[in-house]
């Protein structure tokens, strides 16, 4: 057993999404001994949303995030109230 953290797999389906003038970063990834996915979206102000629970394939999860945006808005990604945002490196 290796005490070395595991390597991230970075989907290719990530990418970066702007609407409304707002521009967000959506992340699918895994780690790379697990089968199943994880999907972040980080928005201008870092403010980010992970889904709660993990996704079977890559393409789930940027489905998931797809119906989001198209059913909820960008509002879904913005709100504000009870998030810690994470530091921003200058």
């Amino acid at each position: 057993m290796s005490d070395r953290d595991p390597n991230i797999v970075q989907s290719g389906l990530s990418r970066t999404v702007t609407r409304e003038g707002v521009t967000l970063d959506v992340s699918i990834y895994r780690l790379e001994h697990d089968a199943q996915w994880t999907l972040e979206v980080v928005n201008d102000v870092g403010t980010s949303t992970v889904w709660d629970a993990p996704f079977d394939t890559d393409a789930e999860a940027l489905e998931a995030f797809e119906v989001t945006l198209n059913d909820e808005g960008i509002e879904a990604f913005l709100d504000r109230s009870n998030v810690i945002e994470f530091p921003r490196r200058h």
